[in-house]
């Protein structure tokens, strides 16, 4: 289990290019949101509406987590406009 961490670690700390990592593999709350919107998007119903916020509340922490430990100003800035795209997604869903 420690090496199964440990690979899983290094994984997600590399990043394209190397010194200004643009990319990385995916974090656990960036694949939640990604596979509860994926969900979403192919169910009904209430099922439909628990998937959907379960991806918004996902990649509001991945975007949290992006703005405030970012490895570079590129991802802070990419955490900020996620953060912001969630605030308005999720109004627009109260108010729609």
């Amino acid at each position: 289990m420690h090496a199964l961490r440990s690979d899983y670690k290094r994984l997600t700390e590399t990043g394209f290019p190397r010194g200004f990592p643009l990319v990385q593999f995916p974090n656990p709350p960036l694949i939640v949101g990604l596979l509860a919107g994926a969900i979403g998007g192919a169910v009904h119903g209430r099922g439909h509406d628990y998937a959907v916020a379960i991806s918004y509340l996902a990649i509001g922490v991945w975007a949290y987590e992006e703005l405030t430990q970012g490895v570079n100003w590129f991802r802070r800035l990419l955490g900020a406009a996620f953060a912001i795209l969630m605030v308005v997604r999720i109004a627009n869903a109260l108010h729609g």
